[in-house]
């Protein structure tokens, strides 16, 4: 009497059929990924192409491997000090974020609330409404002059400019904010009888969160453009006066390196503000 043994061998299908099924999820993740760094590689290639051929035809302007040696150079101790006007790169591009600081946190602690109260009750709405039309377009620059004549210093002068450029972006959005909030969330509110500070902070705070970011968002760009603007004319210690300093100096490459350094760190702050921003959206 014979037996046959049957023998199975492991089938494949498992296993090809997770790979099968990763497949898909790696190219939706991956391949747009790729797509966007080879392109953000290619146009980078493309503007160094053209910035060298520029430097060719205008030898004033450095090549880009000038310009890097010239960063090396500086970011080798961007924190020295030698007096008050020869620092490293590092101690001006931090005394130009302490003055937006300053300006932009005072524009903030003025600008929300004055929105709020815009929003909220129409007839300051009314009142606001054509002060702040006539002031928004004016150049921030515009007012540094007056606060010179205020403050008797530079550096509340540039503080000064910051707050006047930040503050309208803030108010504006802010107000839009409130007066498009649903109608029937107040209606709720005054059903339950809720005080007027309980519905700023449970009922327009939360709805209005979106507008109030995109407000910082537009006011700290405008805030980082202007100061360096603000501190060509001011002088004293900034990434403004430093880059003025350089033109004095006839040193282009580290003029270039300055305009490097203001967009990066513009870009960061906006970065930063859009992650902020995309924690705090919701939809309705």
């Amino acid at each position: 009497m014979s037996t046959s043994v049957m023998t199975s061998s492991p089938s494949p299908s498992l296993p090809s059929a997770a790979a099968a099924a990763r497949t898909p999820f790696l190219r939706e993740v991956y391949e747009p990924a790729a797509r966007r760094a080879i392109g953000a590689l290619a146009g980078f290639a493309v503007f160094v192409l053209m910035w060298q051929c520029i430097s060719l035809l205008v030898p004033e302007i450095p090549t880009p491997g000038k310009t890097w040696h010239a960063a090396a150079q500086l970011f080798a101790d961007p924190f020295y000090d030698n007096g008050p006007n020869d620092k490293g790169v590092g101690w001006n591009v931090l005394a130009s974020l302490r003055r937006v600081g300053l300006g932009f946190g005072l524009a903030a602690l003025v600008g929300i609330p004055a929105g709020f109260i815009m929003g909220r009750y129409a007839m300051a709405g009314a009142m606001a409404s054509p002060i702040v039309s006539l002031l928004r377009p004016v150049s921030p620059l515009a007012w540094l002059p007056l606060g010179l004549l205020l403050f008797k210093a530079a550096d509340p002068a540039a503080i000064w400019a910051i707050f006047i450029c930040s503050i309208w972006p803030m108010v504006i959005n802010t107000a839009a904010g409130v007066s498009r909030v649903p109608q029937d969330y107040l209606n709720v509110a005054r059903v339950l009888n809720l005080s007027e500070w309980k519905v700023v902070t449970r009922v327009l705070l939360p709805a209005v969160l979106p507008y109030i970011l995109t407000g910082v968002r537009l006011s700290i760009g405008t805030a980082w453009l202007v100061i360096v603007a603000a501190e060509m004319l001011t002088g004293g210690t900034g990434i403004g006066f430093w880059l003025w300093d350089e033109w004095n100096n006839l040193k282009v490459e580290h003029i270039v390196v300055a305009i490097f350094v203001i967009g990066i760190v513009g870009l960061l702050l906006e970065l930063a503000l859009l992650r902020i921003a995309r924690r705090f959206a919701y939809e309705e």
